[in-house]
C-alpha cells in the first residue's frame, strides 16, 4: 500500500479557489496507546456516568450547528440545506443511542436457570471509527457514540477529504470527555489500515468501498475476536409497478439519485420500471431532474452541489465516455459556474441499460456519482430476477398502490432496507442500517448498533 502522504492540503470542491490550511497525518501507535489507557478509567464509569459526559458532549455541538453544517458543505460539497440536515441526525442520535443503551445495556436478571443469574454487557476496549466524506460526522458519529456509551474509548479517522469537519468534531467531543477517550487520528487508507490492525484495537467499523472492505476483513481473519463492521456501499434499485403513483415515484427517484450529487451508500443508482408506463415515468423523471441545476453549495437554494474530488469528476467522465446504451440523459461536466467558481460540478444522468450491462463497471461497482441505469421488466417475477442479478444488497424501494405486491416483491429481494413508496435515501436513524451481500455485513448503523458494541457476559452464582 503507498504510504499515506505526512501532510496535504484540501481545496473546496465548490470552489477551487478556496484551500483549507495544512492537515498532518497522526502518530497511530501514539493515539492507541492513548487510547488503551483512557480505557480503564472510562469503562469504570457507571452507564449513567457516561451518559453524563455524553450530554455535554451533545450540548456542545448543538452551541456549534450551523458553524460545523458550513465547515461540512465547504469541504465536502454538500448542498448546505442537506448539512444541516446531517448536523439535526448528529443532535437527535444522542437521546436515539442513550434509549438503545437502556435497551441493551442494561444487566439482565435470569430467574429461570438453577441458580441466581444475569447477563450483562462488557466493553471491549479502543474502538476505530473510520469514517467516510459523505456524512463526515454523522456516519461516524453513531457508532462512536454507541462505543463510548458501551465503555469502549474511540479513535475518530475522517476521510482525509473531510479531515477539517472531523477536526472541528473531534475538539468539542474532546472537551467534554476525559483525555484519551476520543482520540482524533487523521491520514489516508494506510493510517485506517494501521489503525484497524493494532492488536490493542478490539473494535473496528468502517464505512468505504467494497475493495477496502473487503481487504480489511481478509486482514482481521486472524484475529476473530476483533468486532467489524462494515458498510461498503449499494447499487440501490427502485422498482416500479404500472400501479405506482408516477409522479410521487419520479420524484423520489430524482431525489435519490441527486443527494449530495449521488455520493451516498444508499443513492439510487438503478429504475426498473414496467412495461406500459415506462414512456410517461421517463418523461416526469426528466422534469423533476430539472430541478437539480450545479450551484454553490453554500447556496442556500442549491439541491445540488458538486463531487468531492476531481477523481470523482474523472469517474463520471470515464462512464459517460465508455458506457455503450442509450443515453436519455447526457450528463455534463462543469469546469466553472455561471458566478465564477470553479469545481468539480456535473449534472445527472441516465443510461437505458439490459441483461449486457450485468458485468459493466456500472453493474458491479459503486459510481458515487448522479448516473441512473434505466431498464424495463415485464412481470413481477422478472423484476425480482434482475434486481437480484445485481451483489448489492442495502437499500431498495418499491413503488406501487397495491401493498400486497409490496410485499410479494419485497419478500424475494436480498436487502437491508426495504421501502415502499419511498426513496432509497429514506433512511431514519430510528431503524437499523446495514447491507446485505456487497454492502457489508449488516451492523454499521442506525438504531441498534450498540449490540454490537460490547460483548454479552452470562454470569451466574451460588451461595456457599
Amino acid at each position: 500500500m503507498t504510504q499515506d502522504p505526512a501532510a496535504w492540503i484540501n481545496r473546496s470542491p465548490g470552489d477551487l479557489d478556496f484551500a483549507f490550511s495544512e492537515a498532518r497525518r497522526s502518530d497511530v501507535g501514539a493515539a492507541v496507546s492513548r487510547s488503551k489507557q483512557a480505557f480503564r478509567g472510562w469503562s469504570g464509569l457507571s452507564l449513567d456516568g457516561r451518559r453524563s459526559a455524553l450530554e455535554a458532549c451533545r450540548e456542545r455541538l448543538r452551541e456549534r450547528t450551523e458553524e460545523l453544517a458550513r465547515l461540512i458543505s465547504r469541504e465536502t460539497g454538500k448542498p448546505l440545506r442537506e448539512a444541516r440536515m446531517e448536523m439535526g441526525g448528529v443532535i437527535a442520535k444522542f437521546d436515539l443511542a442513550f434509549a438503545d443503551a437502556d435497551r441493551f445495556l442494561r444487566e439482565e436478571p435470569i430467574a429461570s436457570g438453577p441458580h441466581p443469574a444475569a447477563i450483562r454487557r462488557r466493553p471491549r476496549g479502543p474502538a476505530a471509527v473510520i469514517a467516510p466524506f459523505n456524512f463526515p460526522i454523522h456516519l461516524g458519529h453513531g457508532a462512536s457514540v454507541a462505543y463510548l456509551l458501551a465503555g469502549n474509548t474511540v479513535l475518530f479517522k475522517p476521510s482525509p477529504l473531510a479531515v477539517h469537519v472531523g477536526d472541528a468534531y473531534a475538539r468539542e467531543m474532546q472537551s467534554a470527555l476525559p483525555d484519551g477517550v476520543f482520540e482524533f487520528v487523521p491520514g489516508g487508507a494506510q493510517t485506517g489500515r494501521e489503525l484497524s490492525l493494532h492488536p490493542d484495537v478490539r473494535s473496528v467499523c468502517f464505512t468505504g468501498s467494497v475493495p477496502a472492505g473487503t481487504a480489511l476483513a481478509v486482514s482481521l481473519a486472524g484475529d476473530y475476536a476483533k468486532s467489524l463492521a462494515l458498510e461498503l456501499g449499494g447499487k440501490n434499485s427502485a422498482i416500479v409497478l404500472a400501479d405506482a403513483p408516477l409522479e410521487e415515484a419520479a420524484s423520489a427517484v430524482a431525489d435519490g439519485m441527486c443527494l449530495t450529487a449521488g455520493q451516498r451508500c444508499n443513492a439510487t443508482s438503478r429504475v426498473l420500471v414496467q412495461e406500459g408506463v415506462a414512456a410517461d415515468f421517463l418523461s416526469l423523471l426528466q422534469t423533476s431532474l430539472d430541478r437539480y441545476v450545479p450551484g454553490n453549495p453554500l447556496d442556500e437554494a442549491t439541491l445540488l452541489g458538486p463531487l468531492i474530488s476531481e477523481a470523482a469528476k474523472q469517474r463520471f467522465g470515464d462512464l459517460l465516455d465508455t458506457m455503450t446504451g442509450e443515453w436519455l440523459r447526457h450528463g455534463q461536466r462543469i469546469d466553472r459556474l455561471p458566478a465564477g467558481q470553479r469545481g468539480h460540478y456535473v449534472t445527472p444522468a441516465i443510461l437505458r441499460t439490459d441483461t449486457s450491462f450485468d458485468t459493466s463497471p456500472l453493474a458491479t461497482r459503486e459510481s458515487f456519482v448522479p448516473i441512473l441505469a434505466f431498464e424495463t421488466f415485464t412481470t413481477e417475477e422478472m423484476a425480482v430476477e434482475r434486481h437480484e442479478a445485481w451483489n448489492f444488497g442495502l437499500t431498495a424501494s418499491i413503488f406501487t398502490a397495491d401493498d400486497s405486491a409490496f410485499r410479494r416483491i419485497g419478500d424475494r429481494l436480498s436487502v437491508g432496507n426495504l421501502y415502499a413508496n419511498l426513496p432509497t435515501t429514506f433512511s431514519p436513524s430510528t431503524l437499523p442500517f446495514g447491507g446485505w451481500g456487497a454492502s457489508g455485513n449488516g451492523r454499521p448503523g442506525g438504531s441498534g448498533f450498540i449490540r454490537f458494541a460490547a460483548e454479552e457476559q452470562a454470569v451466574q452464582w451460588r451461595k456457599p
